[in-house]
């Protein structure tokens, strides 16, 4: 592969997950943007242990299939590594990092990755999807929607959220997350995320849901949802919530 002359905020959280799929390109703006917002390796590893567990969580209600939006690097604990009887297609918009995805998953019978935008449903390949998501439509399945709402409008965000809900089967559930308001103390760091990214409260997000219904635990601060132990001390950056498909 190439090596990128851009950096990949996918390869940037690989690097501060302690993965293998970086470049130095990636490790430049991971270490200028901690100039400007401090350590972000325990941040990200926190919203990893998140995922993990809403994965495992899924996967324990019987949810034998996810797919996965703004996937990254499928390693360092990602879906299919956690939830190891499922199967799942990861999904990106980035074309290196759909590559990549491709070359480490070949051969792998049970996760595939092709090109999705999570606002569009049909620019998933049916073929994947009917290959590694076989449930679509007419059995619960798992969606998987990480660091993709600070990138979206309001609008865009609901109606995205609403469309999965209507082309998914009752009992489907959804792992989202969300950027906090907790930037908006580091101005400099904040400017680097670019005009496209929003913050939000809590109480700003829960309409977004629509339809999709949380589980008990609400929407909370990643290390909060069902910590395995006492839940990590990092900053506030991120909040998460497990949502359900309850009804048509």
């Amino acid at each position: 592969m190439v090596e990128p002359d851009q950096p990949s905020t996918a390869r940037m959280i690989d690097f501060w997950l302690g993965g293998e799929h970086h470049y130095p390109v990636d490790v430049a703006a991971a270490r200028a943007f901690e100039q400007a917002y401090g350590p972000c390796a325990p941040v990200f590893q926190s919203l990893r242990a998140f995922l993990g567990r809403a994965v495992r969580a899924i996967a324990a209600t019987g949810v034998d299939s996810f797919l996965v939006f703004g996937a990254g690097v499928p390693t360092m604990g990602n879906v299919h590594e956690v939830a190891t009887d499922a199967t799942v297609l990861y999904t990106d918009v980035d074309p290196v990092t759909i590559r990549l995805g491709q070359r480490l998953l070949a051969g792998s019978d049970r996760a595939g990755y092709g090109f999705g935008d999570a606002t569009d449903l049909g620019t998933v390949d049916p073929a994947l999807l009917h290959r590694f998501v076989p449930g679509w439509g007419r059995r619960p399945v798992g969606v998987v929607f990480l660091g993709l709402a600070a990138f979206l409008d309001d609008d865009t965000l609901a109606r995205t959220l609403d469309e999965l809900y209507a082309a998914t089967a009752v009992g489907s559930q959804l792992a989202i997350d969300f950027d906090t308001e907790e930037l908006a103390d580091n101005p400099q760091a904040l400017a680097m995320m670019g005009p496209a990214f929003r913050m939000r409260s809590p109480a700003a997000f829960a309409p977004l849901l629509g339809r999709w219904t949380p589980t008990s635990e609400g929407i909370v601060a990643v290390p909060q949802w069902r910590p395995d132990g006492p839940p990590e001390q990092v900053p506030d950056a991120f909040h998460g919530v497990v949502a359900v498909r309850s009804a048509g």
